[in-house]
């Protein structure tokens, strides 16, 4: 049962909001701005609502994995893996050569269920980090951090390490919108 629940939750991640909503308007997000197939280029390229309807699409997959898992009685451990592979297939789609989204989105959703306390304190940190860096690419990455650390604390490492993978995961994902407002953030700093 638990393996089906694995493969439905990769699978459920390959469907990505904002391909469908490109299609839906005939434009094809991947070969406009940043490419991503995530609630932000869907933003900019489309507007307002395409980007609320990204996010809560792709955020409303994590939370769905993740009720289904409890549901069901899976262990922590075999829930938290069902999250990593819904983000797995929200990041790297198959049937799109591989090339999705970012995973924002999904692992709010997947944190969100998971653990409704520890995306409070997820939540709390990103609000306080942006109040002082001014940059919600460095301050959703330190967030995504602590998150980690504090589940790490809060679990055994057998729960933790699958969430802690997606993070890093999307880390990799965001490394050039990292370096870009890391750099705008010393230079504001410095200047």
């Amino acid at each position: 049962m638990i393996f089906f629940y694995w493969i439905f939750s990769y699978l459920l991640g390959n469907l990505l909001t904002a391909w469908w909503i490109g299609k839906w308007k005939k434009i094809d997000l991947r070969s406009i701005r940043s490419g991503n197939l995530g609630a932000r280029n869907a933003g900019v390229v489309l507007g307002k609502t395409a980007f609320l309807l990204t996010f809560l699409g792709d955020a409303l997959k994590g939370i769905l994995i993740i009720f289904i898992g409890f549901y069901f009685n899976f262990t922590p451990w075999a829930v938290a893996m069902g999250g990593l592979l819904v983000i797995l297939g929200h990041i790297y789609p198959f049937w799109l050569k591989f090339k999705g989204g970012k995973g924002i989105a999904t692992f709010i959703g997947v944190t969100l269920t998971f653990n409704p306390f520890l995306f409070g304190i997820l939540v709390a940190c990103f609000i306080l980090l942006i109040a002082l860096l001014r940059s919600a690419t460095v301050s959703m990455a330190f967030a995504f951090l602590t998150y980690t650390l504090i589940s790490g604390l809060y679990y055994e490492f057998h729960h933790t390490w699958p969430l802690s993978l997606a993070v890093l995961l999307i880390l990799i994902r965001h490394r050039f919108d990292l370096i870009e407002s890391w750099n705008a953030i010393w230079w504001k700093k410095k200047y």
